[in-house]
């Protein structure tokens, strides 16, 4: 079929936008950065910066868009009205505030489950139901995920979700149907309809397809999340492959024929046909890197590390207290003393660390029951950097090198690739 595909990304500090033909050939790409005046803000952020990053998108090549498909950030969540309009403040991938309800959380999931962890969806959901009281409202109040509300200011189907988004819910992905201990307890919110990633939700809403000059039959696909999306780009397509985002945090994700869930030590698996995607999400990564260096340190720097010698220095460097994997420890402190006067040495440092703790994480997952690591594909802005590649080769033992598409918006122009294949179908 002629014609194009978007896809679009929502991670964790702006936004991007690719368009791809059915041959998978990339032919427009455009990216925002987010910058919200404050936490009330994010909502109309996301939606300004949707907006603005398809009308980027060349107009002739708008006008012939199949489909479109988002991914956001796993277990960023809000709660809208039944027309669909934010009622508070979302709440962020990383917000810790379910610490206060993990002891609610522990009695109503079975033990060690995903959404045992402070940031989980559930445990979101949970503290909105000791803080918030939708009773002041007369209509109904949905519960969802980042991907979700955007595809539908774009379908108009409020509460669809996909069951990447929906894992740290409590979605059960295997029997694909949310469990017992989820159904049987009472919500005052409407949590959502889940599908497979990729599902054909509807078409784009009529006054929308006319502002952006998209055609009223364009698809609207279901989503997933940025670290799957940015598996889906990689090229990873056999058990024993990885990979690993090094974005603002830093994210593992290794094809097994084995499902490893333990939210002991922030392990999880996705569905992905019939093999899973094992892993789990690092507090570490590039927004500590950018918090010490300018992108022209980091990349000049870096040039002239010893990659083949061992820096001696052992951080756990974070930007904040709090760990997900491979370590679970909501309190962990950031490691980063002593500091050299020398920033060549403290940049060794930083990438030898968060390196040790990229190849702990793999080592974790196959202590569990993964199967065992074979080569290692890099996404994420991190992936451009030569002397990180070389030291984390050394620790991870296995090739590595840069996803065959670095970038998330790629993987989710396929998902909405396959909406329309769906759709034909």
């Amino acid at each position: 079929m002629s014609g194009f595909y978007l896809g679009i990304d929502f991670g964790t500090s702006g936004a991007r936008a690719i368009a791809i033909d059915a041959n998978r050939q990339i032919h427009a790409q455009t990216s925002l950065q987010f910058a919200p005046k404050t936490s009330h803000h994010w909502a109309t952020t996301w939606q300004t910066t949707l907006f603005t990053l398809i009308e980027q998108i060349p107009r002739p090549l708008r006008h012939s868009i199949n489909a479109i498909a988002i991914n956001g950030t796993s277990s960023t969540v809000l709660l809208c009205n039944a027309q669909g309009q934010p009622l508070t403040e979302p709440i962020l991938y990383n917000d810790a505030r379910g610490e206060t309800v993990l002891d609610n959380v522990r009695t109503i999931a079975p033990a060690n489950h995903t959404v045992i962890n402070v940031t989980s969806s559930f445990a979101k959901l949970l503290w909105w139901e000791s803080y918030y009281k939708p009773q002041s409202y007369s209509e109904r109040v949905y519960f969802l995920h980042q991907a979700d509300w955007l595809a539908f200011l774009l379908h108009g189907q409020l509460g669809v979700s996909d069951y990447h988004n929906a894992l740290k819910l409590g979605y059960d992905v295997e029997q694909q149907c949310y469990p017992d201990w989820i159904t049987n307890r009472s919500t005052p919110f409407q949590l959502p309809h889940v599908v497979a990633p990729g599902t054909p939700v509807g078409t784009i809403q009529p006054q929308v397809g006319d502002r952006l000059g998209i055609p009223a039959s364009c698809a609207i696909g279901a989503g997933t999340t940025d670290s799957i999306a940015a598996f889906l780009a990689s090229g990873a397509n056999t058990p024993g492959e990885a990979v690993t985002s090094l974005g603002s945090t830093l994210v593992l994700k290794l094809l097994s024929q084995s499902r490893v869930d333990d939210a002991r030590y922030g392990i999880y698996s996705h569905r992905l046909g019939n093999l899973w995607l094992v892993g789990g999400a690092s507090n570490t990564g590039g927004a500590v890197l950018r918090h010490y260096f300018s992108p022209d340190e980091l990349n000049h720097l870096s040039q002239q590390i010893p990659t083949d010698q061992a820096s001696p220095l052992n951080y756990y460097p974070l930007l904040q207290p709090g760990e997900r994997f491979p370590i679970n420890d909501p309190t962990l402190s950031p490691r980063l003393e002593p500091r050299p006067t020398e920033a060549i040495a403290f940049l060794h440092g930083l990438l030898e660390s968060i390196a040790r703790i990229e190849a702990s994480g793999y080592q974790r997952l196959q202590q569990f029951g993964a199967t065992p690591l074979q080569r290692v594909y890099t996404a994420g802005g991190g992936a451009a950097n030569l002397a990180w590649s070389a030291i984390r080769q050394r620790h991870l033992q296995v090739p590595v090198g840069r996803s065959l598409h670095t970038e998330a918006a790629y993987g989710t122009a396929l998902l909405a690739l396959q909406a329309v294949g769906a759709q034909d179908h």
